[in-house]
């Protein structure tokens, strides 16, 4: 009779521990999701020009580390950064895109991506490509960018000769 109550209630713990392990999976796949939504939605602001949508992706105190630029630190100097290289992308016609395959996760309030982009010009023709990190935070159930950067798979441009 032992036996048959410890086995009995052995079965019943394994089948809620692959119960909650079930849920813990599809939690993570929906909060991953999320995450995606949230590249996407700068993909659409960033290509229609919409500096403010971008500017909402981010945490108030995160950072952005582009390519060859100074580092910019919360949202004032995110959105400084952001008008200027909008500015300039869209006044070239030029348009961005990530790559069909991130790597991104999520644990506790925190979540990653990291992948490839594209920019291209009116033509279609790639001017750049290259790769991004992302780390994210969940405030108030909103997945936001924290910490952002990404470069060019390309050489850097060439530098213009020193001045005698």
């Amino acid at each position: 009779m032992r036996f048959r109550h410890s086995a009995t209630l052995g079965a019943a713990v394994l089948a809620l521990g692959l119960v909650a392990s079930g849920s813990s999976v599809a939690d993570t796949a929906s909060e991953v999701a999320a995450i995606r939504a949230v590249n996407q939605a700068f993909v659409t602001a960033y290509n229609s020009g919409d500096v403010d949508g971008m500017v909402s992706l981010y945490d108030e105190h995160a950072v952005v580390l582009p390519p060859g630029a100074p580092g910019a630190r919360g949202r004032t100097a995110i959105r400084a950064y952001l008008a200027q290289d909008v500015a300039a992308s869209v006044k070239g016609g030029i348009t961005v895109s990530f790559g069909t395959k991130e790597d991104d996760g999520v644990s506790g309030s925190t979540g990653w991506a990291s992948g490839t982009y594209l920019a291209k010009d009116k033509s279609g023709h790639v001017v750049e490509a290259g790769k991004f990190l992302s780390v994210y935070h969940k405030k108030d159930g909103k997945w936001l960018y924290y910490r952002d950067t990404w470069n060019s798979d390309g050489p850097p441009p060439p530098t213009a000769p020193a001045k005698k």
